[in-house]
């Protein structure tokens, strides 16, 4: 038998929108090096990996070039595939142990709620190359341990982003995030994610870059719930709450494809 492996859609609730992840559970471990090539192979921006440990899970994720220390989408994947594939009984918690620590995932109706570390970025220099990559004056600029956040003025300005990615991936960081005060009805802000040194030159759907969002938008919204809207390509919603030093992301997920990788 093969290792089952799925493709999902995560922050979406219907397929070929959000943002796909591969998930591929394991009966053993294995190397670093042979998950590198699957995450090649299925050329997505994320492919996870579960390994059962006791009551958790192990997860780790790559890109199709890095193995990442966070990532919000494939992490709900992961949840949604264990909750569908009945790894875990429809009332169990996903538990998993990963390089940010233990993260726990609960199912809320048709959404699931995950309980991520908060990483809040602080004001910094603009990089130089930043504004002339994205092609747009930044109103202000900040950064955590993962990324640059950039804030423009209107969210007709970041859907019209158009960067240059070979220019900007000559900035040294995981991504740069772009936001704004959203001026679509039923949402809080908007942003995008490009991280072309990590071989995704736009993310879809960044869970983990709401990390950063929830508590920008908190300090500048004095709230602390939002509904968020990814406007890519294929775009997806998020709900943030921003609960102390945790930020709570929920989103819903959408099963494409099941095989097995032999």
């Amino acid at each position: 038998m093969g290792l089952p492996i799925f493709q999902v859609d995560a922050f979406t609730d219907k397929p070929f929108a959000g943002n796909p992840a591969a998930v591929c559970v394991l009966t053993e471990s294995r190397d670093a090096a042979w998950m590198q090539n699957v995450a090649a192979e299925m050329n997505l921006a994320e492919t996870a990996f579960l390994l059962k440990q006791g009551d958790l899970f192990n997860l780790r994720w790559f890109t199709p070039t890095i193995e990442v220390n966070l990532c919000g989408h494939a992490t709900l994947a992961s949840a949604h595939v264990l909750w569908e594939a009945g790894y875990l009984k429809p009332d169990q918690p996903g538990r998993f142990s990963t390089r940010s620590g233990l993260l726990t995932c609960e199912r809320k109706g048709s959404w699931i709620e995950m309980d991520f570390p908060a990483e809040p970025e602080e004001k910094t220099a603009v990089p130089p190359g930043l504004e002339k990559a994205l092609g747009i004056a930044a109103r202000y600029v900040g950064k955590n341990r993962f990324d640059y956040l950039v804030e423009v003025d209107s969210e007709d300005t970041v859907r019209k982003l158009k960067p240059n990615f070979a220019l900007l991936g000559e900035i040294p960081t995981r991504g740069i995030i772009v936001t704004s005060r959203a001026s679509s009805p039923g949402f809080d802000f908007v942003s995008r994610f490009f991280a072309p040194r990590a071989g995704i030159p736009e993310d879809p759907v960044t869970g983990s870059a709401h990390c950063s969002l929830g508590p920008f938008w908190k300090n500048r919204l004095h709230k602390d719930e939002f509904v968020a809207y990814q406007a890519s390509l294929r775009g997806g919603v998020v709900r943030v709450r921003v609960a102390g030093n945790r930020v709570i992301l929920g989103g819903q997920a959408v099963t494409v494809l099941r095989g097995e990788l032999t």
